[in-house]
C-alpha cells in the first residue's frame, strides 16, 4: 500500500478518479441512448423502429457503467453514499422507474403485437424522459450542496431541462453517426434545434458553479489559475462553432466527416465534467465531507482495488467489444 506514497491520500484519490471516469462514461454512452429514446415522438412508425436498432446492441453495456459508479460509491466512500442516495432519494427512484421503464418497453416493443407498438414506444420514451429529468435534477441538487430549498430546487429543474435537451442533442449526433438517408437528414435537423439548448444547459452550469461557495469561486476566478483554466472555456467555444458548421454541411458524399458531431458533443461532455471535478474537488459532499474523511479504512480499499483491477477491465472489455461488433450503420432490429 505504501508503494506510491501515504495509502490514505493516494488510495481515496484513485477510487474517486475511478468513479469520476465510470460517470463520465455513463454520461456519454448512455445520456446518447437515452437522448435517442427522447427522440422517438419526432420519428414515424418506421424510424421508431431504427431509432431502437441503433443503440439496441449497445444499451445495457451503457448502463453497467452507473451501476459500477454507484458500487465505487458504496464501497469507497460509504458516509458519502448515505449523504448523497438520502438527500436525492425521491430522484433516484424516479430515475430507476424511468431506466425499469425502458428496459420493459425496449423489448416487449419487438415482440408485443402491432396494436400495442405504439403503447410500448410511448412508455420507451416517458422511461428515458423520467431518467434524463432525474439525473438533471440530481445534477443541480448536488451543486448547490443538496439542500433542499426553493431557490436550490427551482435550479435543479432547470438543470433537469438543461441535462434532458443535451441528452437529445448528443442523441441526434449518434443517429447522424449510425444511420443514412431520410433518418440521417432529420437527426442533423434535430441536432442543429437542440445545439443552442447544450449551450445555454452547459452555460448556466458553468456560470452557477463558480458562485456555490468562495473557495470555488477562487479556483476559477483567482490568479494565476485562472490564466490556466482559460483553455477549457475556449475550447469548448471552438466546439460549439465546429458543430454548427458542421451541421450545416452534412450530410456528405458517401457519408463523410458523419462521426464528427458525435466526437464534437463528447467533448463538450467531458469538458463540463472536467469543470465540474475540477470545482469540487476534493470534496465529495459539497463543501462537506472530502474524499479523505469519506474513504473507507485504507486496508479495505486496498482490497477493494485489487478486485476492481478484475472488474474494471472486464466492463471495459465489454463495452469496447459490443461497440466494435456492431459498428457501422444500424440495420433492422429483428428477433426471428
Amino acid at each position: 500500500m505504501e508503494m506510491f506514497g501515504d495509502p490514505a491520500v493516494w488510495l481515496p484519490w484513485t477510487f474517486a478518479a475511478l468513479m469520476g471516469a465510470s460517470i463520465l462514461i455513463y454520461v456519454v454512452l448512455d445520456g446518447f441512448d437515452l437522448g435517442v429514446g427522447l427522440l422517438m415522438p419526432l420519428a414515424d412508425a418506421r424510424e421508431k423502429d431504427m431509432l431502437v436498432a441503433s443503440i439496441g446492441p449497445f444499451w445495457d453495456a451503457n448502463e453497467t457503467w452507473l451501476v459500477l459508479a454507484i458500487g465505487l460509491l458504496l464501497v469507497a466512500f460509504p458516509p458519502a453514499h448515505g449523504v448523497i442516495l438520502t438527500a436525492l432519494y425521491l430522484p433516484v427512484f424516479v430515475m430507476l422507474i424511468g431506466l425499469i421503464l425502458r428496459g420493459v418497453s425496449f423489448e416487449l416493443r419487438a415482440k408485443a403485437p402491432p396494436r400495442q407498438k405504439g403503447m410500448w414506444n410511448a412508455a420507451f420514451f416517458a422511461g428515458s424522459l423520467m431518467a434524463s429529468l432525474a439525473q438533471g435534477f440530481m445534477l443541480g441538487m448536488y451543486i448547490m450542496g443538496l439542500a433542499w430549498t426553493l431557490p436550490n430546487v427551482a435550479f435543479a429543474l432547470l438543470t433537469a431541462v438543461f441535462l434532458t435537451v443535451g441528452y437529445s442533442f448528443i442523441g441526434a449526433t449518434w443517429l447522424i453517426l449510425k444511420t443514412g438517408g431520410a433518418l440521417q437528414a432529420h437527426a442533423i435537423r434535430w441536432a442543429r434545434g437542440g445545439i443552442w439548448g447544450l449551450v445555454l444547459g452547459i452555460g448556466a452550469i458553468s456560470l452557477a458553479t463558480p458562485f456555490v461557495s468562495e473557495r470555488i469561486f477562487d479556483k476559477w476566478f483567482g490568479m494565476p489559475q485562472m490564466l490556466y483554466l482559460m483553455p477549457m472555456p475556449i475550447l469548448s467555444a471552438a466546439l460549439v462553432g465546429f458543430l454548427w458548421w458542421k451541421l450545416r454541411r452534412l450530410p456528405r458524399v458517401n457519408d463523410g466527416w458523419a462521426w464528427t458531431p458525435f466526437a464534437a458533443a463528447t467533448g463538450l461532455f467531458i469538458l463540463a465534467f472536467g469543470g465540474m471535478a475540477y470545482s469540487f474537488y476534493p470534496y465529495v459532499v459539497p463543501e462537506s465531507i472530502t474524499i479523505y474523511e469519506a474513504a473507507s479504512a485504507p486496508e479495505s480499499l486496498f482490497i477493494i482495488l485489487i478486485g476492481t483491477l478484475f472488474v474494471l477491465p472486464s466492463i471495459a472489455g465489454y463495452t469496447l467489444l459490443s461497440y466494435y461488433i456492431f459498428r457501422g450503420k444500424a440495420t433492422e432490429l429483428r428477433y426471428d
